[in-house]
């Protein structure tokens, strides 16, 4: 009985990841390649290699890449699930992004809103990454919370 309780609430909690990640087109990150963001590209990922952690679905671009993922799944998850960082900061939402503009800051990796309009990466380097990430921090856990 008791291992059927751990493995409802581990199931549970998948979901709840899973709700607080950006998934448009059934991948985070869009279907790139989260760890190909490690090595400064913003590349598409390929739907033979795909991986799912915590409920969500990764693509890559290579089978290198999807075992690099597999080995250590939490070193690549995008931060705020995924959704603008710059937007969590500024305005608490969860705003979608442009796969192409993304940050590695800390080991961390960022995902950014960017149109003809705004370009969210630049507004985030430009008032400050430091003070907009203890932010975007402090408005993550709310919306976590909330489980919207």
């Amino acid at each position: 009985m008791k291992n059927y309780i751990v493995y409802f609430v581990l199931l549970c909690s998948f979901a709840i990841h899973a709700q607080e990640t950006n998934t448009k087109r059934g991948y985070a990150a869009e279907g790139y390649d989260v760890v190909a963001y490690f090595d400064g590209q913003a590349m598409e990922g390929e739907k033979e290699f795909t991986a799912t952690h915590k409920g969500v679905k990764y693509q890559f671009a290579n089978a290198k890449n999807l075992q690099t993922f597999q080995s250590n799944p939490e070193a690549f998850v995008p931060q705020y699930g995924g959704f603008c960082a710059y937007a969590v900061a500024t305005s608490g939402k969860k705003v979608g992004i442009n796969p192409k503009s993304f940050q590695i800051k800390d080991g961390k990796l960022y995902l950014f809103y960017d149109s003809i309009f705004a370009d969210t990466l630049e507004n985030w380097n430009e008032e400050g990454p430091t003070l907009l990430q203890t932010k975007a921090d402090e408005n993550w856990e709310k919306i976590a919370m909330k489980k919207n």
